[in-house]
């Protein structure tokens, strides 16, 4: 008489869910910032207050858009019968095109406006959608150049076209602070809705009403669209192209504090690019079964109660310089990396790791985009954003080169890269430290 084994598909526990969301809610409600309390205050609102509550608007749509593709992609592309191999080259492919066309989108989004970048985002999505209702199965190819191209414009466009109109209106910095938290907390609050939304609209049918996501895309890109070309108007751009070369020449060669943030973003891109590609077969080795729906919203709340910290540099008792606290988030981030790679563990331990790292991704972003704005002028601040991810892009698509084809090397070893990498970032929030210090002290002696 044989013997059956029955497997337990791993969950996690309930109680996380409830951490993190009360967490959240008593980060937020505990916070002594006036610029949240103004952003739900009834009263006439100022200028850039009109702005501030219609971008926020915007960028959930613009993510649950983006988190639709990136929840249900590859279910959609195992729709279509594609392999294991197929799906790598699709990767290979998306990140072929963002290393070489979306490397200069940024300097474009400078020239032409970054209210036009904005729109070719939301045709990019439009596109690929009508696409997929007219002839079900468009070239896989074509559908991953345009999305990809659409997440890298959406990675920089709209904080880009935030800070140009906050200094266009002479804002103060703290409200600067509040909205690089809250784009963050959004963008990872609208990707759990993408997931919720997508599921909602399968049903559980993925050959009935797999379109149905498709007409939600559409539908949300042409909403998007009418939004945006309605609700705002962008002067034209003052700077030649000529001049905006010199410009970004000049700063990008001289200013050696613009070098150590945009390697440090360059460093967080590939980081969590690693880590989205690798974070579900590290957890499901050696036939491990886990319900990874579930993890999903784990680590995005994750992000979310990270970015709840930030404001608390500025306005709590934990009051650091930016590169300070920077220091001991890349440190954290590298070493949690660090155990992944090199050691076996269970998946409960796994999942605390990923959970403590998608945390500290949450304090990064935000911080990182306030020290962009301190050393990046807004004339170049696209251009800039858009070649830091050069480098980013190149090492993810070489490595997928290396382990998807050629076989020499393992996930643990791109796990170790991303860590060192982290790592690397720490040292230059360092350096830009120390750097900070001196020149201060230089001023102040004079």
């Amino acid at each position: 008489m044989g013997v059956v084994i029955e497997s337990e598909i791993w969950e996690p526990n309930k109680a996380l869910y409830i951490f993190l969301f009360i967490s959240c809610v008593f980060s937020i409600f505990c916070l002594p910032t006036k610029s949240i309390a103004n952003l739900f205050d009834h009263s006439p609102p100022t200028s850039f207050l009109r702005f501030q509550r219609k971008l926020l608007l915007l960028y959930v749509l613009s993510s649950v858009m983006e988190g639709l593709w990136a929840v249900f992609g590859e279910y959609e592309l195992a729709y279509y019968g594609l392999s294991r191999e197929q799906m790598l080259t699709t990767l290979c492919v998306g990140y072929a095109a963002s290393l070489l066309i979306g490397s200069f989108l940024g300097m474009l989004s400078d020239l032409i406006g970054h209210k036009k970048m904005c729109l070719l985002f939301y045709t990019l999505h439009l596109l690929v959608s009508v696409l997929k209702i007219v002839m079900g199965t468009p070239s896989i190819w074509f559908a991953t150049i345009c999305l990809s191209l659409a997440s890298l414009i959406f990675s920089f466009s709209f904080e880009t076209w935030m800070v140009v109109e906050h200094d266009k209106l002479g804002q103060r910095q703290d409200s600067l602070n509040d909205m690089f938290w809250l784009m963050t907390f959004s963008e990872s609050a609208s990707f759990i809705g993408s997931q919720v939304l997508a599921n909602y609209l399968i049903d559980g049918n993925l050959d009935k009403n797999i379109k149905s996501m498709w007409n939600e895309a559409a539908v949300l890109a042409v909403i998007a669209i009418i939004f945006v070309t309605r609700s705002w108007k962008e002067g034209p751009q003052k700077i030649a192209p000529k001049d905006y070369c010199i410009s970004l020449h000049k700063h990008a060669i001289s200013d050696k504090r613009i070098w150590l943030v945009s390697w440090a973003q360059g460093c967080v891109h590939f980081s969590v690019a690693a880590f989205w590609i690798l974070w579900a077969p590290t957890i499901v080795a050696d036939g491990r079964e886990v319900s990874l729906g579930l993890i999903y919203p784990c680590l995005l709340g994750s992000k979310m109660l990270g970015s709840t910290v930030f404001p608390w540099f500025f306005h709590g008792p934990l009051v650091l310089r930016i590169e300070e606290h920077l220091v001991y988030a890349f440190i954290i981030m590298g070493v949690t990396l660090s155990v992944v790679a090199y050691d076996y563990q269970e998946i409960g331990v796994l999942v605390t790791l990923f959970c403590l790292f998608h945390t500290c991704i949450g304090v990064v972003l935000p911080s990182l985009a306030r020290l962009r704005t301190m050393y990046v002028p807004n004339d170049i601040r696209g251009g800039i954003m858009s070649l830091s991810l050069m480098p980013a892009n190149a090492a993810v698509l070489f490595f997928l080169v290396l382990r998807g084809y050629c076989h020499f090397i393992g996930n643990s070893t791109i796990t170790a890269f991303a860590a060192l990498g982290l790592f690397s970032a720490a040292g230059c929030m360092y350096l830009l430290r120390k750097w900070g210090k001196q020149l201060h002290q230089s001023k102040h002696n004079l």
